[in-house]
Formats: C-alpha cells, structure tokens, sequence
C-alpha cells in the first residue's frame, strides 16, 4: 500500500518536475505570487498577464495562508517567488525569513515590493540582500524637482524618474523613452555588498520624508543615493529584484500618461511597462543567462586530450558559450573572454578568439615550469550569469631521454671542453719535444 502511495504521488509530480528550471531550459516556470489582498490580481493584472503570456504558470495565495511552503518532498515547488505582500508581519505555513533566504541561496529568483506600510520582516528581506530602506517608517521619496506633473499639486510624492542603469541586458535594447512613475519608499545599497545594483535612481533633488511633516532634521537619505529599485545577482546566479514601490507594478500607473515637472513633453503612456517588463525578462532569466560547453584541450597538431603536458608544449584550448534567449540558446559573442593557464596564480594570461557562432579557442604554449595547473575561465560582465569553469591538468619536465643530443645554449662549455683537451695535447708535445 505504501509503494501504491508513492507511485501515485511520483506520478502527480511528474509533469511538475519536466517543467522545472533546468540548465537547457534555464528560465522560471513555476511562480509563487503571494498578495496581501486577492484584488491585486485584477489592479496588477498587465503584469501578471504578461508573465504568463510568456509561459510562466502563477500561483496566486494570500501571504497568511496556512498552507504556504516552498518544499515537497525535499524538492522545490516553485521556480521563483514574487512577494506583493508589503504590510505582512508574517507568512503563513511554513514560509519565513530563512525560508526565502535559502530559497535564493539554492538559486531560485524573488522579486520584493515594498511600499510604505512595509513590514519588518520585508525590510528585513532586503536588508539581507544588501538593500536598507529608510529607518523612518513613515518617509516615502519625495521630488519638488523631478516629480510627475497632474492636475492638483500634490506633494510631489508621484516621482518621474529616468535615472536607469546603463545596461542593454537588464533593460533590453529598445531605449525606454517616458519616464518611470513611482509613488513609494526609498532605500540605500549596503556598501559592503558588491552583487547588488541601482537600475532606478532617485534624482539630485529627491530626499526621503515623512510628506505631511516639517522637516526638523537633514533627511537621512538624499540625492542619487536614494534607490527605488535594485537589483542583486547572487554567487549561485540567482536573481532578486527589490522595489520601492508595489504601485510600480500596477495598471494604474502602467496606463497613466506621464509629464516630467520642467519638461514640455507629455507621453501618452508612463515607461512602467516597459520597464517592469524587461527587468522581469532579466530577473527570470529570460536574457543574460550564460552556458559553456564542449570544453576541449590538446596539443597543437593533436585530438586526443593528454593526461599531462610536457613543459614547452605547444596546446589549443576551446569552449563554446552559449546565451539563453528566452526559447532558445543562441551564441554568444564577446571580444573579452580570457583563459588562464594557473598555478597559484595565472602563468599565462590570454584573451581567447571566436568565430562568431559561440566557439572560443586559443593557442598557447606551456611555461617552462612543471607542477600542477588548471585551465580557468573566470567570466564576470554586467547583467549575465557568471562563467567559472576549472580543469586542472598535470605538467612534467622533460624526460632525461627527451632532451636534443647538443643543446644550444650549452655550446660555450662544449667549446671550452675541447679547447682545454686541444691545449693540454699541445702542451704535452712542447714539453716531451722541446729540448
């Protein structure tokens, strides 16, 4: 009865697991979208919409549902998580803090949306990824500058920024030309983490406050220090978007015509959209996501890969990397991939050649020391996967059969060797001769 038991639920998950994030087909599929309300469905629904338009299967739950875990069976349930779900003290189940954090550290993308009735523990969320919001609960960026014109004045909460990160494989290639509508909270970049980035800045006028207060003291964040929206691309690859602003997402402002104070353009639709859409292409994997295969070594001349190398041998090294494009693998050109021949630091330093369809090759010679080596590619750019790949590979000395019979450079002791065997025949000829 207990085998009948597991079979049923092996075959119940089956079609689960084949549309699980694997290395050929590297995009999430399976999301788990918690909500603090159930109408953010039908308010955020052009996003929502797209991300399945795009083949990704949302579940929806409420942030308390009792229900709430990420694991079955020891496996993954879901690809990636999207938290819309700013005011929760607490999520249900067995979902918390360290849940999500071990989410993302077994590589698996999370978006956060914060705004500014976000909780303790989503601050604390993006406070491990290296994301501070402002201290004051009650602050929300505000701009008196750049802020987003409409028929009353406001309090110049509703900010039109286009201060993005300069970087076709986050935002895509087409420029987003109106700027981006945001109404939230304001954060800061913990210096001591570099894998976290601003892809939308605040600008030089924008300060963090409490919007219905005086300002008795300096606003603890200013300028483009502010970020509203960051991401972080872990070790593992995995990829986490933090926002300011749930609004950010939402119909409302994907639809609303857009001004900028100072500006006489008016644009019939905000950049929202777009830019929501593309950084979610990024997010999820859908561009920027890079692979290396077929990776080769031999002797110049040679097929067959070697179990060591002799010093001063002539070798080819070549790799092919490869870029997701969202539906398929597409080769990946760059005038920058280097090889390193290393051993306890790099004794050759190369930078590798291409023909353009994703192979990557190179020559190289040995250097004239033996010990153990690794081939390394070390691959770090803006916006993709790292590439880290490693082979270590053994290298001798020549054999005392394998050096030439005279060797060049000794030449000079070759001649002072028959000079002094020439002198000493001489000298013995003067002196058993001479009279």
């Amino acid at each position: 009865m207990a085998n009948l038991s597991i079979y049923i639920v092996t075959l119940l998950l089956f079609p689960i697991l084949i549309a699980s994030f694997s290395p050929e087909n590297p995009t999430d599929r399976r999301i788990l979208v918690l909500l603090d309300d159930l109408s953010l469905r039908s308010s955020h629904s052009i996003f929502f919409n797209s991300l399945q338009s795009r083949g990704f299967h949302l579940d929806f739950k409420l942030a308390d549902d009792p229900t709430l875990s990420l694991q079955r069976y020891g496996q993954y349930s879901y690809d990636a998580l999207i938290l819309f779900s700013p005011s929760a003290e607490r999520f249900g189940g067995s979902l918390d803090l360290a849940a999500i954090l071990d989410f993302a550290d077994s590589g698996h993308d999370v978006i956060v949306a914060a705004d500014e009735n976000a909780s303790d523990l989503i601050r604390n969320i993006a406070a491990e990824c290296g994301v501070d919001f402002d201290e004051d609960s009650s602050a929300v960026v505000i701009d008196h500058i750049s802020y987003a014109v409409s028929e009353t004045e406001g309090d110049h909460t509703l900010i039109a920024s286009d201060d993005f990160i300069k970087s076709d494989v986050i935002l895509g290639s087409a420029k987003i030309e109106a700027p981006v509508l945001f109404k939230g909270i304001g954060h800061s970049l913990n210096p001591a983490n570099s894998l976290v980035l601003k892809v939308l800045s605040g600008s030089s006028s924008a300060y963090s406050a409490n919007p219905k207060l005086k300002l008795s003291n300096p606003p603890a964040l200013t300028g483009s220090y502010i970020s509203l929206v960051s991401i972080v691309q872990a070790r593992n690859n995995a990829r986490i978007l933090i926002s300011g602003s749930l609004d950010l997402f939402s119909d409302k402002l994907f639809r609303s015509s857009v001004q900028k104070a100072g500006s006489s353009t008016r644009y019939g639709k905000s950049g929202n959209e777009q830019f929501v859409t593309e950084l979610s292409k990024w997010v999820f994997h859908e561009r920027g996501h890079l692979k290396a295969v077929n990776v080769k070594h031999n002797k110049v001349g040679q097929s067959e890969e070697p179990a060591m190398y002799r010093i001063n041998d002539e070798l080819e090294y070549s790799v092919e990397i490869y870029e997701w494009s969202g539906t398929s693998w597409e080769p990946y050109v760059a005038n920058d991939v280097q090889l390193q021949f290393y051993m306890m630091s790099p004794y050759v330093l190369k930078t590798m050649s291409t023909d353009l369809k994703g192979l990557y090759h190179v020559s190289i010679k040995v250097p004239d020391v033996y010990g153990v080596f690794q081939f390394k590619i070390e691959y770090q750019r803006l916006g993709y996967t790292s590439l880290s790949l490693s082979k270590q590979i053994p290298v001798r000395p020549f054999r005392h059969n394998e050096y030439e019979r005279f060797i060049t450079t000794a030449f000079p002791y070759y001649g002072a060797s028959f000079s002094t065997m020439a002198g000493f025949f001489i000298f013995s000829i003067v002196y058993l001769y001479n009279k």
